[in-house]
């Protein structure tokens, strides 16, 4: 490795602890009084604008973070192991046995059955989950 890259990788390597050492004083949204600029320069891309100081080496930053790229999601919504509520009624005997033989348990405050993600996964009931 050539002592150019080594520079430049301890270069890095001390700005990001210098980021981890400062504090964000301010947090602001697109549109309030501190982002116009950003919000004409980024548009609907602008999430946030973050205002960070750092004592230490007499520094504020401004950050901002932007989307740079969308696209449909096409992970699982929970992990295997997450409980998740499903919600079937009384009148649908079937799928309460496949709940109850799946190891679901019913909660009664809430009317819903409780059972991990994984075992639900890719059958009918997944579409019936309740969402949060």
């Amino acid at each position: 490795m050539s002592f150019k890259k080594l520079k430049v990788q301890d270069q890095a390597a001390q700005e990001v602890q210098m980021l981890k050492d400062m504090k964000t004083q301010k947090h602001l949204k697109p549109g309030q009084q501190g982002t116009k600029r950003l919000v004409e320069q980024f548009g609907d891309a602008l999430v946030c604008v973050r205002y960070r100081y750092d004592a230490i080496h007499g520094v504020r930053l401004k950050t901002v973070e932007i989307i740079v790229e969308e696209k449909p999601c096409t992970t699982a919504p929970h992990r295997d192991e997450e409980i998740v509520p499903v919600v079937v009624a009384y009148t649908e005997k079937p799928l309460r046995d496949k709940l109850k033989a799946a190891g679901a348990k019913w909660d009664p405050q809430e009317k819903v059955w409780l059972i991990a993600y994984g075992k639900i996964r890719g059958t009918e009931l997944e579409d019936r989950i309740c969402p949060a």
